[in-house]
């Protein structure tokens, strides 16, 4: 539907590999924003964001193959295969540049698209995530596919919650609890398993020293998954890069502190 000059579209986009569930809106006229989901969201997340973003941005986000309304490929992803879904997409909507921002798994898939393709991405957001997957991050990985597999996304439900929010923020929003645990088990078990065996290979930190896109890591300062010594440390690392911390947020800061993140990413962006 089109109302004024602002703009809603939803569909699916068919790739050689996937089928990809999108949604944009913004004006057409407007650059393009690319927003990339957490392992066991949705594009349903940026939710908080879509006003600001919308503002100046074509905002396209899409649903992460394995996640959300989007298929399943069988076998285990990779990064590349991940990156390779964004580009399809930005090749289907004729997008020759874009911004793109993701958490976690989607801040992940931005570095690798800036590592692989620079040319095409204006600047790059990379919020809640790291570039390397140690050991204890790998043996963490496959205890989460062990938990998965036996006993499904129900298994890991309350574990993700902890992780995601501060436990503050779960006594005050039951209700938004219950909606980001409908998220999260609505998911596919198996395109949840297959994303982690991406992540459980992450490696793309030796590469960012040559990493030329603009970056901003930015991330909640309760996040043990993507400590904000280990962010701080990537945007050293990464040539022109800044890293913004969120107070009182942990690992899902977007949903967590919605109005310091998108007071971090609207200075970035230039909103």
């Amino acid at each position: 539907m089109e109302t004024g000059r602002y703009f809603v579209e939803t569909g699916f986009v068919e790739t050689p590999k996937s089928k990809i569930n999108f949604r944009i809106d913004g004006a057409e006229s407007s650059d393009w924003i690319i927003l990339s989901n957490s392992l066991g969201a949705n594009l349903n997340m940026w939710n908080d964001q879509i006003p600001l973003l919308s503002s100046k941005f074509r905002v396209l986000r899409y649903d992460t193959r394995g996640h959300g309304g989007s298929s399943t490929p069988i076998g285990r992803y990779t990064f590349d295969d991940l990156c390779f879904d964004v580009l399809q997409l930005m090749d289907h909507f004729e997008i020759e540049s874009a911004v793109f921002m993701g958490l976690s798994m989607g801040g992940m898939t931005g570095l690798g698209l800036g590592l692989q393709l620079p040319e095409r991405f204006s600047k790059i957001v990379c919020a809640d995530g790291r570039a390397d997957s140690p050991e204890v991050f790998r043996n963490m990985w496959d205890d989460r596919i062990a938990r998965v597999q036996d006993g499904g996304l129900q298994a890991i439900v309350d574990g993700t919650i902890k992780s995601w929010f501060t436990s503050d923020w779960v006594e005050r929003n039951p209700s938004r609890v219950a909606e980001i645990k409908e998220m999260l088990l609505s998911n596919d078990p198996e395109g949840y398993v297959s994303c982690c065996y991406a992540l459980k290979e992450l490696d793309y930190l030796k590469d960012l020293p040559r990493l030329t896109v603009p970056v901003l890591y930015v991330g909640g300062d309760q996040d043990k998954g993507a400590s904000p010594e280990v962010m701080s440390n990537m945007a050293g690392a990464t040539p022109n890069a800044t890293y913004v911390k969120i107070r009182d947020a942990a690992h899902v800061a977007n949903i967590n502190a919605p109005e310091p993140f998108n007071a971090a990413i609207g200075n970035f962006l230039n909103i």
